[in-house]
């Protein structure tokens, strides 16, 4: 018999404490529903198609997300665009350079084939000297119409002539240089690989066809002749080609023409022409155009009045206005030593000299 409270067949399912309560742990919630593997067909679905009382539901895709999977292409085409750009990167790899050549110098004395003319005036002296049309300084020294090589842009040709030409300035014009006094600024302008025979040549000049100061540049023994005019007339070549695929050459020859006087003496001494003909060949490969650096491969050189005794290593010794050659000729030459040049000397023609 039941309580006073109970109804008469015992407590309905749906009241609290009734038979739901022990499957209250397993329902589910919709997602949950949603998800399932197997779906309920319609009363409608199973009446027209006759189909069982489920069916399976397709598979959900568990695989990568979409975020996850740009993600990854990203990476991708991050890799393969680094990889393509190394291949492609116009920078080259570093390469090692082969040891230059040491820089071949001739050094050639003009002498005298009567007394120097000479002239207060140093304007009349060039006016009747073959100088007389040259340009004058740096304004000399005019640059070739370019175009670009196989290998090399317009801009890097243009490097090359530009930096052969102030090699050219600060060696034949720059005053400090002229009187002896300087050779940094020429210095700074060499590829280092060269700096060592350069400062040997300084240290301990000889006239070996490699350590002559005189081959890298025009100076004057200041014990014996200045400047007498700083307007140097010059005239010349130049002309840029390419080596190979890693090298441009440029080959410059000028003719410098210097007025000058004895040291010491005042402005109303005689002034004389000194002429020294340059041919310089140069190299260039890509670091030395980005330093603005050259090599000097060749150095070929005619100077005068000079006297054939006279040592031209070191510096040029002029003749000047009213002076003569020594007696003699060239130091000997050794055929039994090695290691040696034979030395030389010309004549410098009447032609060369001014008409006064």
């Amino acid at each position: 018999m039941g309580g006073p409270g109970d109804p008469p067949e015992g407590t309905p399912e749906a009241a609290p404490g009734g038979g739901e309560d022990e499957y209250r742990s397993v329902v589910f919630d919709e997602s949950f529903v949603r998800a399932a593997r197997l779906q309920e067909f319609s009363a409608q679905e199973r009446l027209d198609d006759h189909a069982p009382a489920v069916r399976r539901r397709p598979s959900v895709y568990r695989g990568l997300s979409r975020q996850a999977l740009m993600l990854v292409m990203l990476i991708a085409l991050a890799f393969g665009t680094a990889i393509y750009m190394g291949v492609r990167s116009p920078y080259q790899s570093p390469v090692a350079k082969l040891p230059l050549e040491p820089l071949r110098m001739t050094v050639i004395p003009l002498a005298p084939q009567g007394a120097v003319p000479g002239a207060t005036d140093t304007e009349q002296l060039f006016a009747h000297s073959p100088a007389a049309q040259f340009g004058i300084g740096a304004e000399g020294i005019a640059l070739p119409a370019t175009r670009r090589t196989a290998h090399f842009s317009d801009s890097q040709v243009v490097s090359a002539l530009t930096t052969a030409k102030d090699y050219i300035v600060e060696s034949s014009l720059y005053p400090e240089v002229l009187t002896g006094s300087e050779v940094r600024a020429v210095r700074v302008m060499l590829d280092p690989d060269q700096l060592g025979q350069f400062d040997q040549s300084f240290d301990r000049p000889v006239a070996d066809g490699r350590h002559a100061p005189t081959g890298w540049l025009v100076r004057f023994d200041p014990s014996r002749a200045r400047l007498a005019d700083d307007r140097i007339r010059v005239r010349g070549t130049m002309r840029a080609t390419e080596a190979d695929a890693t090298t441009l050459e440029v080959v410059a020859d000028h003719t410098f023409v210097y007025a000058l006087r004895p040291t010491g003496a005042d402005d109303k001494a005689k002034a004389s022409l000194f002429t020294v003909r340059r041919e310089l060949h140069f190299s260039f490969d890509r670091d030395d155009l980005r330093m603005h650096q050259a090599q000097l491969l060749v150095s070929f050189v005619q100077a005068g009045p000079l006297s054939c005794a006279d040592d031209s290593a070191n510096h040029f010794r002029p003749l000047l206005a009213g002076q003569t050659a020594k007696e003699g000729g060239p130091a000997g030459t050794d055929p039994y030593a090695t290691g040696g040049t034979t030395a030389l000397c010309g004549s410098l023609a009447a032609g060369a000299q001014p008409k006064v």
